[in-house]
């Protein structure tokens, strides 16, 4: 339950850099072997970046990787919800909590501009998230959402919001088992309170607010290492406006390439090549829950889909989500499906431009198109509607296409956790169905 994952930047010669390693070694995301995850965790267990915090919470712990003989599952039973705390973790005495009604575009307002100038940043401070105010409200607010799991900490005098912490109710499934969980993510404290360890309270409160529902289990992610990743995943990007991005630092040019071979490189046709290609509609909901509903399947964690969750998380919203299904010109099936969210980055001290608009793959599936074709019309799309980048993780059957649609890798990487529910062995990214925003 950190803060989520980091906007990362990539390079022209579809490389990146190992801080960790020799000066000219390259990493890709196929170098990024269990044992070495395995081996960097338990490097991370020396005494000075002991995560104190979470070696107390129902999590998988670093000293049992690979202990076989722990069972899969939930690590703590529930307790009777009667003897779940019943008021709220206390705050250091300047700091109150609130419930944010993120349906009042007063409250929407405060929680954008926390965020736009808090949030998540990447490493050389260039980007920051900049999550639209329509964005959070497709985010916070799905079927079954609790108003209480969207919290927030004013300052009692000045009624600032200086910090803010979400769940929101999914069903996720783990091998065959469905599990009812709460998803957290957008934990931020505002810069100047950092030292104020106002982040596990703030984790503590998010999770006593979830058990009052009956609820037991987490999944959530972050940009850093915490006891104990159940997958960690590589971004990788796909210029679709290469000369703006190397204008802002994103990306950087090639050895050997100009910026005309660059622009020429990354070019695209201009509509969709695929025959039945289309937006999605509302009367395509029950069709594309079946194919997300059989596909996802093969996925050791993935969300358990219904009808109201497709129509909610995938039917089309202007800036938000974009979901495209293919109907066969013959039967008018529906064969394919594919979708990307819109989440763009704040470009920091830039005097040419302020916003980088990225698009980021969500939820992909193909049957009868092939599935590089199905991306590759999904980038045509984006491209049309001025997105410069578009991202996706190396998740489910991504890396199938990424090197053949022209993908580099980026230089961060996002770790999947899950609260209170033990997998034995880390997932390989392969083995992952799930998308958190």
């Amino acid at each position: 339950m950190e803060d989520n994952k980091v906007p990362t930047t990539t390079n022209e010669s579809l490389v990146t850099r190992d801080p960790n390693s020799d000066e000219n070694a390259v990493t890709r995301p196929s170098d990024i072997s269990m044992e070495a995850i395995t081996r960097r965790m338990q490097e991370s267990l020396s005494i000075e970046n002991r995560h104190k915090f979470w070696e107390t919470q129902p999590v998988g712990q670093f000293k049992d990787l690979g202990d076989s003989s722990l069972p899969e599952g939930p690590i703590e039973d529930p307790t009777p919800v009667s003897e779940v705390k019943q008021e709220p973790y206390n705050l250091p005495g300047p700091y109150e909590w609130i419930t944010c009604d993120m349906e009042t575009a007063e409250m929407c307002t405060e929680v954008y501009n926390l965020l736009t100038n808090n949030y998540v940043e990447d490493d050389e401070n260039m980007f920051r998230f900049n999550y639209s105010k329509e964005f959070l409200q497709w985010a916070l607010r799905p079927p079954g959402h609790y108003k209480s799991w969207h919290i927030g900490v004013r300052v009692k005098t000045s009624k600032k919001l200086v910090a803010f912490i979400t769940g929101v109710p999914a069903r996720i499934r783990v091998r065959g088992e469905v599990v009812s969980m709460a998803e957290v993510n957008f934990l931020c404290v505002h810069k100047k309170l950092r030292s104020k360890r106002l982040a596990p309270v703030m984790i503590k409160e998010v999770t006593r607010r979830v058990h009052l529902e009956n609820i037991w289990q987490a999944a959530y992610t972050a940009g850093v290492v915490i006891p104990t990743p159940v997958a960690t995943c590589q971004y990788w990007h796909r210029s679709l406006n290469p000369k703006k991005l190397i204008d802002v630092g994103f990306s950087r040019l090639g050895p050997r390439m100009t910026m005309s071979r660059t622009i020429k490189l990354y070019k695209l046709p201009d509509s969709p090549v695929t025959p039945g290609f289309r937006k999605m509609e509302l009367r395509d909901v029950p069709a594309v829950t079946r194919l997300l509903r059989g596909y996802l399947n093969q996925f050791v964690v993935a969300p358990d889909f219904n009808d109201d969750d497709v129509e909610h998380w995938l039917l089309p919203k202007e800036d938000v989500i974009d979901s495209f299904v293919v109907e066969s010109p013959i039967t008018h099936e529906i064969t394919d499906f594919c979708s990307f969210y819109t989440l763009p980055s704040t470009v920091l001290g830039n005097p040419n431009y302020n916003t980088l608009k990225a698009a980021y793959s969500y939820y992909n599936v193909a049957t009868k198109t092939p599935l590089i074709q199905l991306m590759n019309d999904a980038l045509i799309i984006a491209k049309k509607k001025d997105y410069d980048v578009f991202n996706a993780l190396d998740i489910m059957e991504n890396e199938s296409f990424l090197k053949e649609l022209k993908y580099g890798p980026g230089d961060g990487k996002l770790h999947y956790y899950l609260y209170n529910y033990r997998l034995r062995q880390p997932m390989k990214p392969s083995e992952l169905g799930l998308v958190l925003l």
